[in-house]
Order: structure tokens, then C-alpha cells, then sequence
């Protein structure tokens, strides 16, 4: 990885690659956090990385101390032709699997989006998930998305795992969730009875992700998610903390809007509204560089 640079300087955004004799030496990234959800960006209209070879990129950006490090990987490219959508983006996982949504790497793409002129500051995103509704305010750095309808909602599911009977709900968000109330979240081994449950029979063969809620009042919750993909608990998740709401509202323990508190320690703020979904919070920059592809040993 090259230096990285200012956010106030005038270099911040600069070209997107570098060149030596028409191959491609260093390519510019952007570092972003939502909540503590942490993604790396790519504007790829000019540097045109092929769908192809996303995943490799994606395996071989992630892995942290080595790496950049993330939790996943972001490509941002102009719209197909007659699309209604101001521009589409390719998500990967840490591991190389291909997401369908995401909604706190959703809330970085739309800032970043805005902030180097891809998209105004209300927008629409194209996610494999369908449009999703964007809205960045840039002096408070917040982000927020309209998520897709939630669907699939399957309450009170009964499974078993290790020989001990769980209460289970289900919900997909973008991306399928399954959700757990406990009085302390605190206390729960996320990451084995998390991974017990993202590879459940009840959800083979595409697995789920899986959220652990503590219920503080009808407009306050605690949130642990692990992430399929990811394959570990994650500092925040978005559609996790819909998912979380969606359950406990059709339950009957929540309000329409409510504040869930993430492992990251930063609010996430999610509002029920006829049928709509909305997900808003913070969109940071973190920094930005460069890294050699040929380092990585990645190709175009």
C-alpha cells in the first residue's frame, strides 16, 4: 500500500490510477467506516476492474495487517444505459461472496457518491437487491437509505443446535437475517452460536446472518450481528439492525423507530414507515491511498 493523503488536501481526490506504459502500477482507494462496518472503495468507471475478477480483488484487498483490511469491497460504476438508477455498485464480502445489500456499506457508497460527483446528494443507488434510495448530508456526515421491503418474514421458528432448542425469527432485508432476543446480548457466544446458526439446515443452502437483540425499551436496543460473509461478528450491520427492528415491531416489543446501539459502540437509527425501511447513520472517511495490484497479486 502507497501513502495515503488528506482529506483536506488538494490531492484528495485525485486521478484513480496510475499508469507505466499502459499498465496499470498503483490504484487509488477510499477507506470508509459506517458505525464501525469498514469498506473499501473503488471508483471504477475509468480503472474498469472486470466483474470477473471482483472476488479475487476482494480476497486479496481484505485480509487486515496484511492487507487494507475490511469487511467487504465496494466498486462503483455509471449506470447501464437507460437505467433509472444514478449509479450501480458491486458488493464482496471479506471472503470473496458476492452480496446482494448491504445497508451501512450502502449509507459509504452514497457519501462517497456525492462527494466526488457520481450522484447528487439524494439518489438512487442500483444494488443486486433493487434501487436503493439514498440521502447524504455531508455537513453532519450522516447517510441515509430507504431500504428494499422486507420479506420472508417467518416468526417463532424452532431449531435446534448442540442438542439445546432455540426461538428463532427470519426476515430478509436485502440479505437474509435471523434474529434472537436475549435480556443480556452481552453475554452470548456470538461467534459459535452465531456460526452454528448462519450454517444451519433451516437456511442451507445460502445460510443467513444472524442477530443477537437485547430490547431495552420500545426505541432502544443492543445489537450483535455475525455476518455471513464476513464469517465473524462485525462492529455494526444494517440490515441486521432492520431485520432486528422488523421482528420486534411485528412482535410487538418495539416502536417504529428506533436507536440500536452496535458493537462498534455508535448509533444506528432505523424507522418504519409504511411499509418502507429507512436505516440512517454515520458515513466516514477514514483515509485514502493507493495499492500496487501487482503487490497483491492481483491482474486486471
Amino acid at each position: 500500500m502507497r501513502n495515503t493523503k488528506r482529506f483536506g488536501s488538494d490531492a484528495f481526490f485525485s486521478d484513480n490510477q496510475q499508469s507505466y506504459r499502459g499498465i496499470i502500477v498503483s490504484v487509488h482507494f477510499y477507506k470508509m467506516q459506517g458505525c464501525g462496518n469498514d469498506f473499501v472503495l473503488i471508483d471504477n468507471r475509468e480503472l474498469g476492474v472486470p466483474v470477473e475478477v471482483m472476488a479475487e480483488w476482494a480476497c486479496a484487498i481484505s485480509p487486515r495487517a496484511f492487507r487494507v483490511g475490511a469487511d467487504g469491497v465496494i466498486f462503483l460504476e455509471n449506470p447501464p444505459e437507460g437505467s433509472e438508477v444514478d449509479y450501480i455498485w458491486h458488493f464482496y464480502n471479506a471472503d470473496g461472496s458476492r452480496a446482494e445489500m448491504c445497508g451501512n456499506a450502502s449509507r459509504c457508497a452514497a457519501r462517497l457518491a456525492a462527494r466526488i460527483g457520481l450522484a447528487p446528494a439524494r439518489h438512487v443507488l442500483g444494488t443486486d437487491a433493487g434501487p436503493v434510495q439514498a440521502e447524504v448530508d455531508e455537513l453532519s456526515g450522516r447517510a441515509k437509505v430507504q431500504l428494499t421491503p422486507p420479506k420472508n418474514l417467518q416468526l417463532g421458528m424452532k431449531i435446534t443446535v448442540a442438542g439445546t432448542e432455540f426461538e428463532v425469527h427470519h426476515v430478509d432485508t436485502g440479505v437474509p437475517h435471523t434474529v434472537l432476543f436475549y435480556e443480556d446480548a452481552s453475554s452470548v457466544d456470538v461467534a459459535g452460536l452465531g456460526r452454528a446458526i448462519r450454517f444451519h439446515e433451516a437456511f442451507a443452502p445460502a445460510g443467513t446472518n444472524v442477530n443477537f437483540v437485547q430490547v431495552v425499551s420500545p426505541e432502544r436496543m443492543e445489537l450483535r450481528t455475525y455476518e455471513r460473509g464476513v464469517e465473524a461478528e462485525t462492529l455494526a450491520c444494517g440490515t441486521g439492525a432492520a431485520a432486528s427492528v422488523v421482528v420486534a415491531n411485528a412482535l410487538g416489543r418495539s416502536s417504529a423507530r428506533v436507536e440500536l446501539r452496535t458493537t462498534g459502540k455508535e448509533l444506528l437509527t432505523i424507522s418504519l414507515e409504511d411499509g418502507d425501511v429507512f436505516l440512517e447513520g454515520s458515513a466516514s472517511f477514514v483515509y485514502h491511498g493507493e495499492f500496487e495490484p501487482v503487490d497483491l497479486g492481483l491482474t486486471l
